[in-house]
């Protein structure tokens, strides 16, 4: 899945700039990623998008040779960039870059089309690597997702309740354990209460609880909250 130990050593170097598009809401991390990456794509040109919205008007702005997304950003969430990506942009890579465990949230985008899926702790010569990968057209995982994919394929199919979730009832569900109330909830994802009501309603009874609490409980056992849960309370 990664590349040789040669090919790690070598810089990208072409006459034609590479254009990377990184989407992520935290401008430090942004910065950093840019520093990274300009040394080892030479020469490279950037863009910079706060929120799923401003990605996708640079992607109708400008053509881009990679997109480098976070889809834990704020209000929209990145899962539609990588959607509208995919329907208008189809040959434009996406790694996607996030704090969920690999484990949690790597199947899910990649099934949704992503060319590959990186935790923000990983380490930035793996990041360099899997660029190069999925510029050249090929797919990212670590080695330690691949083994586990791999390991996959000899278990029994039953699948977790929470890996049946929509994309959007997953978003909710994260929200909701982070102790966010309905309206809170709707102002940021653009939705009416009531709609996010009814995700709440569908995504407990996929999972076949009945409140909150049972969800912030559900996601502790199952290892599948990404941020410190502050309250348990009804929302």
């Amino acid at each position: 899945m990664g590349l040789t130990r040669r090919e790690r050593t070598i810089k990208v170097k072409t006459t034609k700039p590479i254009r990377i598009l990184l989407a992520d809401d935290h401008a430090v991390l942004r910065q950093g990623l840019k520093q990274i990456l300009a040394d080892e794509f030479s020469p490279a040109e950037f863009g910079e998008a706060a929120n799923t919205q401003e990605c996708i008007d640079l992607l109708k702005r400008a053509k881009w040779d990679v997109l480098v997304l976070d889809v834990n950003m704020p209000g929209r969430s990145g899962l539609e960039a990588l959607r509208f990506t995919q329907q208008n942009y189809p040959q434009l890579p996406v790694l996607v870059l996030s704090m969920f465990p690999e484990d949690q949230l790597a199947v899910r985008v990649l099934k949704a089309g992503a060319a590959g899926y990186l935790n923000k702790q990983t380490a930035p010569e793996e990041l360099v690597v899997a660029i190069r990968k999925v510029l050249g057209g090929g797919k990212y995982v670590s080695t330690s997702l691949a083994e586990k994919l791999a390991l996959d394929l000899h278990r029994p199919t039953d699948r977790p309740p929470h890996e049946l979730l929509s994309n959007r009832e997953f978003q909710v569900m994260q929200m909701l354990v982070e102790g966010k109330p309905l309206k809170d909830i709707a102002v940021e994802l653009g939705l009416s209460v009531k709609t996010v009501s009814t995700f709440r309603s569908r995504l407990l009874t996929k999972l076949d609880l009945e409140t909150n609490v049972d969800l912030v409980h559900y996601t502790l056992e199952h290892g599948i909250s990404s941020k410190k849960v502050i309250k348990d309370k009804e929302a």
